[in-house]
């Protein structure tokens, strides 16, 4: 998906106008629906304070990088995670296996 269309997504996900979106980015509305359009790109700057009004990380917005499918909240729980005790953190992953494990279940039964 192109930046612009993501831009669009994730501001219509969040019930904003393209003008709420400006308001919190500091980026003009102009630019915000040039951006959508795909009749423009955003500069580096301006793609870092659309990511942050819409609460992703730049590299969600741009669909760049492998972790391109989280958000920022995501992202920083997983840095979080890194940074427990190793029993915390193994205890932390076992718990999510099961859930996970669960769901992979659920669905395939589902099927």
């Amino acid at each position: 998906m192109e930046t612009g269309k993501t831009i669009a997504a994730l501001r219509d996900k969040k019930g904003m106008s393209q003008t709420d979106l400006a308001d919190k980015s500091g980026v003009s509305r102009v630019m915000i629906g040039k951006y959508e359009r795909g009749e423009a790109v955003p500069s580096i700057d301006a793609a870092k304070k659309i990511a942050d009004a819409l609460e992703v990380s730049l590299d969600y917005l741009t669909g760049d990088a492998k972790t391109a499918a989280y958000d920022k909240k995501t992202l920083q729980r997983l840095e979080d995670l890194q940074q427990l005790e190793e029993p915390k953190r193994q205890t932390l992953f076992d718990l999510m296996d099961t859930y996970i494990r669960d769901a992979k279940a659920r669905r395939a039964y589902a099927s």
